[in-house]
């Protein structure tokens, strides 16, 4: 809890992966992927509770070890390839109000595909949201973009490339193009009432909380495993 605000962190982990199959338990750096996101959870005393929504039974028996909550299988309607995130959360917020009789102000979707979070990232962000509660509705977490969507291009029908940003002003220096974010997922952290209502992580009156470059990796196959079990080496000296 933070200025007695109940915080309900969901970490949504499906069974099935076609990038990068199991990836939510494949072994990185010594732990299952998804110990480290509960890990770091657990250790923000902020907090209130930490529940993992899953389809596999596998998922689910890691993830308890590791003392997340895990007190339903997550129906397999929400499970496919195209059930969303939201959809999820619902799920959960609506379980833990009907079954369990508990409600929240704020949610915390984390995602175990995004493991490179500092220790204190969480608690600080919860800080800076509830500081500002009265003004915005969420925080997320964004990292500053490397490559500028001024110099991305798409491939018309005809073969040929052209640029993505058609009324972009041509810039040539990558210097003098105005800074970029892109939301890696350290954190999203919504109002609860705001979540249901707009259905959305990125409501108005949004919040950035900026991460360092390092931080800016979300694992969807295997390259991106392979770079952040690298940076994990580098960084926090595994």
């Amino acid at each position: 809890m933070i200025d007695n605000k109940k915080v309900l962190a969901v970490i949504p982990a499906r069974g099935g992966s076609k990038g990068l199959p199991n990836k939510n338990i494949k072994s990185l750096n010594g732990r299952p992927l998804i110990g480290w996101t509960i890990e770091q959870g657990l250790k923000t005393p902020e907090i209130d509770t930490i529940v993992v929504t899953t389809d596999s039974k596998e998922i689910a028996e890691i993830s308890k070890s590791f003392g997340a909550e895990v007190p339903f299988l997550r129906p397999p309607e929400l499970a496919t390839d195209t059930a969303t995130s939201i959809s999820a959360v619902e799920h959960c917020i609506a379980f833990y109000k009907n079954e369990l009789n508990q409600e929240f102000d704020i949610i915390v979707l984390l995602e175990a595909t995004s493991p490179l979070r500092e220790r204190d990232d969480l608690s600080k962000m919860l800080k800076q949201f509830t500081e500002n509660y009265e003004q915005c509705n969420a925080i997320i977490s964004v990292g500053e973009v490397s490559e500028h969507p001024s110099i991305v291009k798409t491939i018309s029908d005809d073969g040929a490339l052209a640029s993505l940003l058609t009324n972009k002003e041509k810039v040539t220096r990558r210097q003098d193009n105005s800074t970029v974010y892109f939301p890696y997922c350290v954190a999203y952290m919504v109002k609860q009432k705001v979540l249901l209502d707009t259905k959305s992580f990125y409501p108005k009156s949004s919040l950035p909380y900026i991460v360092k470059r390092y931080q800016c990796y979300e694992i969807d196959d295997i390259y991106d495993f392979l770079a952040v079990e690298n940076i994990m080496k580098f960084e926090w000296k595994l």
